[in-house]
């Protein structure tokens, strides 16, 4: 490198050169220093001063870093941007060390891996996923985990595109592959839709199915492996084998909260691809991506982190089990009726902590004082939940309560164990109890009678020297010492030896200081010693309660998300859903469940649906523009989705037969990275809805041919509507919102289909919205209307009823073509137009 490195520098090159893919976190002493390369990454990424060391020398080394203390908020920042950060701790201490002072790599935090305060998404699961493409014609599989909760899935299929499918809305930070797939063209292709940040590239060993089999047992029991049946998916398998060693080369430690692995499958859900998601705004708004505006902010009105996590993954993966459903929806309802009883639960809720992820720093051996305490605290509230929720009988508030394990000996060791308030960090104060470890309470009382010892010394030299404003001191650097003023001149005893000299003072030791100061700091520094070694093994004997705390998680976390429905349904008049396996979609006066909570001048207006799935089961609503169309199938999706979530819906009435897929095609959006128009799109959307519904699905579309010229669009609309209706293995209940009027005629010949209407009032001003859907087709499009709505200039509007008009009466020209352009005779004078009538 051409540059005189100081041993430091040295040792910390080959910590480097061990992780070159990884900003370097090297502690030194009370800080966290990055250099070179890594210096400038981190000033730039977190705003940090980059300064540099031997200053003003052509060897300066690039520097910055931050106190030990704030790591996790930095540290968060850098994975949230990407980037893989090990952690280099000083294995000795400084003051004991013979020479450079031995460091090692503790963990490597990466983007899909987050575990303590760095962990800046709160209370959303992160996910690590590994994918295994699998071998010529056999299946593909993937695994992935959460290592903050040590939730851990399995996944297999046919193919890449059903794999993917099957994964979608999973937030995958942080994506593993073998080293022979290769490229990001062709990571873009294989995951189009994940938002992961980073993916690695390993070597092919660690996707070995002999390892990968082994690895998980060292987890679960050999019986729960044999059920999971992995010989029949090598992929799945290899892929879970890879994740979990990767996870054991970067985080060093104990992982025992991973203890069960699990097949992540959408058989019993209602499936809802990214598409749906994204066009029903169910976790993010479609204009700005904010979780503002979407059905999760709304329904969530949950107290707990677990609790979050549930709910996102009940709107995730609704239910497709009438009973189970319904199990679900008499727990809401007890909930929603006992209002004071609610309240309190949501209250005592408020004082539990994320057991999930204290249950995983525990078991990573990463939990301070403040953790235990935190666990303490939460299961302090245990006993009183069971107590308020102990008079209640739906079968599901029942099962939760005989799930919570209140552990009344881990809460009773705690309590006996943690001070009220230990410090950040084990051995900056007290965090351990006085009278909880023998051997720790002698050396607190040696401090004690020490510290009186030398109060004892001081009035004694006091006495001796006859100097009243002598005093007896201590600072880190020079230890106890007897400080005399040079006010005036004294006589001292010849046993005095001078240790420091002030401005205005001289300061002495003697003997006897000398053995109190031994041994008070002796005992200090063993105190440290010896808390820190309690505190480890309380730790430990706590982390052997990890499947307990777990499991009392799951249980808090289900009476949280039935609580926020219940508050929800409570707060916004929501009604309790008739779920049956029937082909009936019927609402009575529905309202949109975020829409009508905007401030609309006008108010909602409320719109009912009755579909019988035969005889009525694909609704062709015509109208014009802004008038609602969108909105009204939009909150029918909506009302399916809350009501098998196990939730009530926004209207007055609702009976739901189960639904197993929701399609929507809405809106116009092109993929231009992909090749791919607006139309392209919208035809390659359609196409899948075509290929995959069923007869018990729900269809939502939304404009469907507009992206192309009138005649082709009305014929691929009228086409796809026939499709539907007459193909038997859809026959699908459907909602088809079209400006085409002309596909009322569907109804003429088509026994399932009716026609219904956006009301408006035609003015001589223009027309007037009234929001109400209504039997029947329009036999007319208002687009000029709503054009003119919007501002279009009056000589263009004038212009497009012409040639609306003359569409209309299909005029020819001349030549025996449409007269679209014609225009009336007006007398002009200067250049004539092209569309002038010869």
């Amino acid at each position: 490198m051409g540059i005189d490195l100081t041993p430091a520098m040295r040792q910390y090159l080959e910590i480097k050169n061990q992780h070159r893919d990884c900003i370097l976190l090297c502690r030194m002493g009370d800080f966290y220093e990055t250099f070179f390369e890594d210096a400038a990454i981190a000033a730039r990424e977190l705003n940090i001063t980059l300064t540099t060391r031997n200053k003003n020398r052509e060897d300066a080394v690039p520097l910055a870093g931050f106190p030990y203390h704030a790591a996790s908020s930095y540290v968060g920042k850098l994975i949230a941007k990407g980037y893989k950060v090990a952690i280099c701790e000083q294995m000795e201490d400084p003051k004991t060390a013979k020479g450079v002072v031995k460091r090692e790599v503790v963990r490597i935090i990466t983007p899909g891996l987050p575990v303590g305060a760095e962990n800046i998404l709160t209370a959303d699961n992160v996910f690590l996923a590994a994918i295994d493409p699998g071998e010529k014609s056999a299946s593909c599989g993937a695994a992935f985990l959460d290592l903050s909760t040590g939730e851990f899935y399995l996944a297999a299929a046919l193919d890449l595109e059903s794999l993917l499918a099957q994964l979608a809305g999973l937030n995958f930070r942080e994506l593993l592959l073998r080293e022979e797939v290769t490229g990001a063209e062709h990571i873009n292709s294989l995951l189009p839709a994940a938002e992961f940040i980073l993916a690695n590239y390993l070597p092919a060993e660690y996707f070995s199915f002999t390892a990968a089999i082994d690895r998980l047992g060292d987890f679960s029991p050999v019986e729960e492996i044999k059920a999971l049946d992995l010989a029949r998916y090598p992929a799945a398998a290899r892929a879970a084998g890879a994740l979990i060693r990767y996870v054991q080369e970067t985080q060093k430690t104990s992982l025992s909260h991973i203890n069960r692995f699990r097949w992540y499958e959408r058989d019993g859900y209602l499936i809802l691809d990214d598409t749906a998601k994204r066009n029903l705004e169910l976790f993010s708004s479609i204009i700005g991506g904010t979780p503002e505006g979407s059905l999760l902010h709304l329904l969530d009105e949950t107290v707990t982190a677990m609790g979050k996590r549930m709910l996102r993954r009940w709107l995730n993966h609704p239910l497709r089990d009438a009973i189970r459903i319904n199990e679900r929806l008499q727990a809401v309802t007890d909930l929603k009726e006992n209002h004071i009883l609610r309240g309190n639960l949501r209250q005592i809720l408020k004082g539990i902590y994320d057991l999930e992820r204290l249950a995983a720093r525990i078991a990573m051996q990463s939990a301070s004082g403040r953790d235990l305490v935190a666990l303490r605290d939460s299961l302090g509230q245990l006993p009183e939940i069971k107590s308020l929720l102990a008079g209640l009988s739906p079968p599901l508030i029942v099962y939760a309560l005989s799930q919570i394990d209140v552990m009344e000996d881990t809460a009773d060791l705690l309590a006996q164990a943690i001070t009220a308030a230990p410090p950040p960090t084990i051995g900056e104060g007290a965090t351990i109890k006085e009278g909880f470890d023998a051997e720790l309470d002698l050396l607190l009382a040696l401090v004690k009678d020490g510290f009186s010892g030398i109060a004892a010394l001081e009035d004694r030299e006091r006495r001796r020297t006859g100097i009243s404003s002598l005093k007896v001191g201590f600072n880190n650097v020079f230890g106890y010492y007897i400080e005399i003023s040079k006010a005036r001149p004294f006589t001292l005893p010849p046993d005095y030896v001078r240790k420091q000299t002030l401005v205005n003072a001289e300061r002495y030791i003697n003997q006897e200081l000398k053995e109190y100061e031994e041994k008070v700091l002796n005992a200090r520094e063993r105190i440290k010693e010896r808390e820190q070694e309690v505190f480890f093994k309380l730790r430990a004997d706590v982390a052997g309660q990890i499947p307990r705390i777990q499991g009392t998680a799951q249980s808090i976390a289900l009476l949280d998300v039935l609580a926020s429905l219940a508050e929800v349904a409570w707060k916004h008049n929501y009604c309790r859903p008739l779920v049956d396996n029937s082909l009936a979609l019927e609402i009575e006066e529905g309202r949109h469940p975020v829409v009508e909570r905007m401030p609309l001048a006008e108010g909602f207006v409320p719109n009912g649906l009755n579909m019988d799935g035969d005889n009525e089961r694909f609704l062709v609503i015509t109208g014009p523009n802004m008038a609602g169309k969108s909105t009204y199938i939009r909150q029918v999706a909506l009302a399916v989705i809350m009501a098998q979530m196990g939730g009530f819906v926004p209207a007055r009435g609702a009976r739901i037969g189960v639904v197993d897929r929701i399609f929507t095609r809405l809106g116009a959006a092109d993929n231009l990275s992909r090749g791919q128009s607006t139309f392209m799109v919208e035809m390659i959307e359609v196409a899948s809805i075509l290929k995959n519904a069923t007869s018990k699905s729900l269809i939502i579309l939304d404009e469907v041919g507009r992206g192309t010229g009138t005649f082709d669009g009305i014929a691929i609309a009228w086409a796809v509507a026939e499709y539907i209706h007459d193909a038997r293995h859809l026959q699908s209940r459907t909602l088809f919102a079209t400006h085409y009027h002309q596909l009322i005629e569907l109804a003429i010949t088509k026994r399932g289909v009716r026609n219904y209407n956006i009301a408006v009032r035609e003015t001589g001003e223009g027309i007037i919205f009234l929001r109400k859907i209504l039997p029947g087709g329009t036999n007319r499009s208002y687009g000029i209307h709503v054009a003119r709505l919007a501002g279009l200039p009056e000589d263009a509007i004038n212009r497009a009823r012409e040639i609306l008009e003359n569409m209309e009466k299909r005029e020819l020209d001349e030549a025996g073509q449409p007269a679209i352009a014609r225009r009336k005779k007006i007398k002009k004078e200067g250049q004539l137009s092209i569309f002038d009538e010869v």
